[in-house]
């Protein structure tokens, strides 16, 4: 098979990879070129993953959507920067097989693919994603001029971390450029936003899911911070600003929530779901030894989607049939 029919071409899929751009860039000033190395590991195999699998059921023609790549990006930026490969990989192949391919492919799964990985090796391998985090380098020429950070450069934890362990509260202005420590993807809110715009300005993303997750896990964060709801460590529940720039939220309500497959379709469903992304979140941060909020949400939806879909169709069908039967 010629490479160029091996992949199922996806003109969104590519755009989304683009909006990643910026993202990436920025991760290897903070962390160094082996996230690109990494990357290429985790690409390889989800395409891999997806084509053996797919070759069971389809042995005649069997292609690989390109869905796989922006699977394995978004897969890779939700990682600590010294995430072993051996692990990156078995968390991929986990996601692309268990969370795509074994619902039958692209457009079938209800389960967003990164994320699905992603939990596996959180729960899995909680070493790895949960005690060291690199110190990202901080003037230039950054991360451009070296393959990793050194041995020694790694912190115990990322700002949010280290606010709910009682220390100090990040400056918003390291928090919005992205001179902290965390995941590869998550740094960053500037280009974060700057790579949302991007698929809004392409009408590849949703900006109901976008806004919904944003407005009500803010909402809820300045509720119960200024409400002076504590953290089950004693801190006081973390402000709301802090909140949308720490800890992979503004990551995921940008680029996770909005997968077009695992989404809803419809705006209503959209608002819904949007807002229970952002509530359950900032619930799980509150109240849970879990920092992974945004993750455990979307998946927690994700599985929802179906059920408020249904229900809101149901609702329609009988506010149709209610003015058929009052028009005759």
């Amino acid at each position: 098979m010629k490479i160029a029919t091996l992949f199922q071409k996806q003109k969104i899929m590519r755009t989304v990879l683009l909006s990643l751009v910026p993202v990436s860039l920025m991760a290897v000033y903070l962390f160094g070129w082996r996230i690109l190395m990494l990357a290429a590991f985790v690409a390889l195999a989800a395409v891999i993953s997806e084509y053996l699998v797919m070759r069971t059921i389809n042995k005649e023609k069997t292609r690989v959507s390109e869905a796989a790549f922006v699977s394995a990006a978004l897969f890779t930026l939700t990682l600590p920067p010294q995430t072993p490969v051996w692990v990156a990989v078995v968390g991929i192949v986990f996601g692309i097989v268990f969370g795509k391919a074994v619902f039958g492919g692209f457009g079938r799964n209800i389960f967003n693919p990164a994320l699905v990985g992603r939990c596996f090796i959180y729960i899995a391998f909680p070493h790895y994603m949960t005690m060291s985090w690199a110190q990202p380098f901080l003037s230039l020429p950054g991360g451009f001029a070296a393959w990793t950070v050194a041995a020694d450069a790694v912190t115990s934890a990322t700002p949010i971390i280290t606010y709910n362990l009682g220390g100090a509260l990040a400056g918003n202005l390291q928090l919005f450029l992205g001179s902290v420590a965390g995941t590869l993807g998550e740094t960053s809110a500037l280009l974060i936003l700057l790579g949302g715009a991007f698929l809004l300005y392409k009408n590849v993303a949703s900006w109901q899911l976008m806004a919904s997750a944003i407005i009500s896990g803010v909402g809820l964060a300045a509720i119960l911070h200024y409400a002076g709801v504590t953290h089950q460590t004693g801190v006081l529940a973390a402000p709301p600003l802090f909140t949308l720039l720490s800890g992979g939220f503004l990551f995921g309500a940008v680029f996770m929530v909005t997968d077009p497959v695992s989404a809803p379709k419809s705006k209503t469903a959209q608002w819904i779901a949007g807002s229970l992304v952002g509530l359950i979140t900032v619930v799980i941060r509150s109240f849970s030894l879990f920092t992974e909020g945004m993750m455990f949400a979307i998946l927690i939806v994700n599985a929802l989607t179906p059920l408020i879909e249904l229900q809101l169709k149901q609702r329609q069908d009988k506010k149709k049939l209610a003015a058929k039967e009052a028009a005759a």
